[in-house]
């Protein structure tokens, strides 16, 4: 069979109903079509077939014979790259796994329509999902390309493909004072990035750091992932890890010396060359200046000659009124690869005498394999084995094809559990019973009872959250190789330590021959902190002695996830005769993921927290904000409840709380200012407002919604205050609580896991669903100028959004909202 792949004729070798994507991928290694859901709905495999958008997913190859396709590197290699240069120059991508599949939508439309509208970009753009939420940030890049407004970016002829070790530059490598700082003879600056890429610019912001304190500007520098070693562990945690929106704040002090001890190895290294002393002599722009003759060394001619020198103990660092780069907006490194389907996530990983393998997993949580019939998907070409495995039955075969069309013809028998069967009915039972009960006391001051008993007006009132799926573009995946020098693991993970720890205890080797080779990852969510499927594949690999790549189906992510965790609170507040707020008793109730991140910082005289722990049976995990989404949405709701009871403005009814809590009521303020709450509204419009501080960051929302008459809601404006101390790039911390809105609204409007039978019964996009590009409103982000150490970002923007919308809903409908996600029906 024959085909016209970016402007060259291929001959095609596979069966007939094989789906495009999987050609392009595994046949062609073209994987910047992404995999993302398998059944045409994410949009993440858009292609173009004869110059119009198709979904490769879905489309057989003999649909596709004699025809002309173009795929993401097919788009990125054409002249002039007016649209990809839109995306760089609008900073469109997050994690960027998606980014190709918006790209491939966007050119047709512009190709047919030199200057859409905003519904004709909606219209053209809103089957394709970002989990990330750069929906905004796509159509201003639509409409600069179509106003022609685009620079050029010769970056996008070469794209660097990712952040594997450079080893022809680490083979230069003559001078690393640190384990973060690399210059080689060339001048060229290497920055090990000790964290993970998932969308939240730690690439960019991390070499930042770096590059300040080194005095390089950033077009000077590159970077790589730093392997799984002792020395880049996480210093809040102490192992290496990313999560808690610490990669920043926890290397803020750690990689600003080490660019330090750097640039004053190099001026040392210059003033010894020259006889001078160093106090007469600057780093600038990658050399070193001696002021008096003004003469001026590169650092890659120096760099042999500081390599010969004891880094100093102490430097000093640069004065925030100095900074050059932090503070100021980067273009981010990585989004040339984004845009050009460049970069290599996990799923594209592709190595010599690779297999693939998916698992059959058991039906409900604790099930497991009882028997086996692998005679039908034996006899799919191009299976090479079936076995048990911890978790399943794998399925091993050349490519991911054949492996998920065997894994359909598999036929497995499961045992377990005995008993009633967990459903979500039984868990609402068991926490409703818990909230009836007292629990453990983290906090009390006064007297909350009597206070209760004497109140004017008593508030009584009960809130639950449901199960949450991560639900990332990018599938849970892993590729390991398991030979006699040790292990080799692939893995677009959050965890290093654990990955290698996992990975060790999968093999029986000791630690030291395991080696973490970070990937980008398609969006993580707190997902990949978790290694389950690491030792999955490490097993795999184990037994065949080849590298092994395990994909997981768009089903096996939503149905065998770590959830959030669901949970429910009882909340009881009084208010005095004058409305005044005199007493506030909650109670919580969840597995511990679900009791963190709880910030009250209301003035309240008689005050206790109260929390008992529960759990469900259900796997749980860290989701984007952890516990501060759940308890977010409680303690925002709960006050605005008191404030309408007490017939007060629901931001003044805050603000006369907060006086002792000054970056709280600065995030109100801004928020409220920029949002004009004093203004009235359109007749059809109605505004919420939370608070909430957490990871470090105090985030203010109002969001403007309305309501139609089938009782949907939708937000057509949120305006978020953030006070993150020292912002490192702005305009990072503008797109992460972007996406944040955009996060927070799925779970507040659209998604919810349901537990039936022991199982869960949602398995896609289908009856999982994100927020489509139509649903995202307009997102203002205000950032509070600060001299302080900079907090999180990547979760601080989630957990007000969930109550801001439903105390919108209350203006809009005087139905209070307590329970998520927000269905019509509560709203009739």
């Amino acid at each position: 069979m024959w085909l016209t792949v970016n402007g060259r004729r291929r001959r095609i070798a596979g069966d007939p109903g094989t789906p495009l994507l999987w050609i392009l991928r595994d046949q062609l290694g073209l994987k910047g079509t992404k995999y993302g859901c398998g059944t045409g709905v994410c949009g993440a495999c858009t292609v173009h077939l004869d110059g119009k958008p198709i979904r490769s997913c879905v489309v057989p190859l003999k649909d596709v014979e004699e025809k002309s396709v173009t795929t993401i590197e097919g788009l990125a290699a054409a002249s002039p790259h007016r649209l990809l240069d839109a995306w760089i120059d609008e900073q469109v991508p997050q994690c960027g796994y998606c980014q190709p599949g918006m790209i491939m939508t966007a050119a047709p439309l512009l190709s047919g329509n030199a200057t859409p509208t905003d519904a004709e970009i909606t219209a053209a753009l809103n089957g394709v999902l970002c989990r990330c939420g750069t929906y905004q940030r796509v159509r201003k890049a639509i409409h600069r390309a179509a106003a022609g407004s685009t620079r050029e970016h010769p970056e996008l002829a070469h794209p660097r493909a990712s952040l594997r070790p450079d080893e022809a530059s680490a083979a230069k490598t003559v001078f690393q004072p640190s384990p973060w700082v690399r210059i080689d003879a060339d001048g060229v600056v290497t920055v090990l990035i000790d964290r993970t890429e998932m969308g939240q610019g730690v690439v960019t912001s991390l070499a930042t750091l770096v590059a300040e304190e080194l005095e390089v500007d950033l077009a000077q520098v590159r970077t790589e992932f730093a392997p799984a070693a002792t020395v880049y562990a996480n210093p809040f945690f102490g192992v290496q890890v990313t999560g808690g929106s610490t990669s920043v704040s926890g290397s803020w002090g750690q990689l600003r010396k080490a660019g330090a001890v750097a640039r004053e190895m190099l001026i040392a290294a210059a003033a010894a060359t020259w006889g001078v002393p160093a106090g007469e002599c600057r780093a600038e722009h990658g050399t070193v200046v001696h002021r008096a003759s003004n003469r001026r060394l590169d650092y890659g001619s120096l760099s042999a000659r500081a390599a010969t020198l004891k880094p100093p103990r102490r430097v000093a660092l640069k004065e925030p009124g100095s900074f050059r780069l932090i503070g100021h907006s980067q273009p981010r490194l990585e989004i040339p690869a984004h845009v050009a389907g460049a970069t290599v996530f996990g799923t594209d990983l592709a190595l010599p005498d690779m297999l693939v393998a998916v698992v059959k997993r058991p039906p409900r949580f604790e099930a497991a394999v009882k028997g086996i019939d692998a005679a039908r998907a034996k006899a799919v070409r191009g299976v090479r084995d079936i076995f048990r495995i911890e978790g399943g039955v794998a399925i091993v075969a050349d490519d991911a094809w054949a492996a998920f069309q065997a894994h359909d013809l598999l036929d497995v028998s499961w045992t377990g559990p005995t008993g009633k069967a967990l459903d979500q009915g039984m868990i609402r039972a068991q926490f409703q019973a818990a909230a009836r009960r007292k629990g453990r006391v983290e906090l009390e001051r006064g007297d909350v009872d009597a206070a209760l008993k004497r109140a004017h007006t008593l508030l009584e009132v009960e809130y639950e959250m449901p199960f949450l799926a991560h639900a990332a573009l990018e599938p849970v995946n892993c590729t390991a190789y398991v030979h006699s020098g040790g292990c080799d693991v692939w893995v677009p993970t959050q965890a290093q330590t654990a990955t290698q720890e996992e990975a060790a205890r999968a093999t029986g080797l000791p630690k030291k021959a395991v080696r973490v080779h970070t990937t980008f990852v398609g969006g993580g969510f707190g997902r990949k902190l978790d290694t389950d499927f690491v030792g999955q594949a490490v097993a795999i690999s184990k037994r065949l002695r080849r590298p092994v790549q395990l994909l997981w189906s768009r089903e096996d992510d939503v149905r065998h996830d770590r959830y959030r965790p669901a949970h429910y609170a009882r909340m009881r507040g009084g208010l005095d005769a004058d409305g005044g707020l005199i007493g506030w008793h909650q109670r919580l109730v969840g597995p511990p993921l679900a009791l963190d991140c709880i910030d009250v910082p209301y003035e309240i005289r008689n005050f206790r927290d109260e929390r008992i722990q529960k759990e469900s049976r259900v796997p749980t995990g860290a989701w984007r904000s952890v516990g501060a989404g759940q308890n977010a949405f409680v303690i925002e709701s709960f006050v605005d409840e008191l404030a309408h009871a007490a017939g007060a403005d629901p931001l003044l009814f805050r603000l006369g709380l907060l006086k002792r809590a000054p970056r709280h009521r600065g995030v109100l303020e801004l928020a409220a200012e920029k949002a004009g709450w004093a203004k009235p509204l359109a007749d059809d419009r109605y505004r919420g407002v939370a608070v909430y501080f957490s990871f470090g960051s105090w985030v203010a929302e109002i969001a403007e919604i309305s309501i139609d008459e089938s009782g949907a809601v939708r937000a057509h404006r949120v305006v978020c205050a953030v006070d993150c101390g020292i912002a490192v790039n702005p305009d990072t911390v503008a797109a992460q609580v972007e996406g944040a809105v955009a996060f927070g609204l799925t779970a507040a409007l659209k998604s919810a896991v349901t537990v039936e039978g022991g199982g869960v019964l949602e398995s896609g996009f289908r009856d999982y669903p994100l927020l489509a590009y139509s649903e995202m409103p307009e997102v203002e982000v205000h950032i509070v100028k600060s001299a302080e150490a900079p907090g999180g970002i990547g979760e601080p923007g989630v957990p007000p959004i969930a109550p801001a919308v439903g105390n919108a809903v209350f203006a809009a409908t005087g139905r209070r909202i307590r329970r998520l996600p927000i269905r019509a029906d509560d709203l009739r």
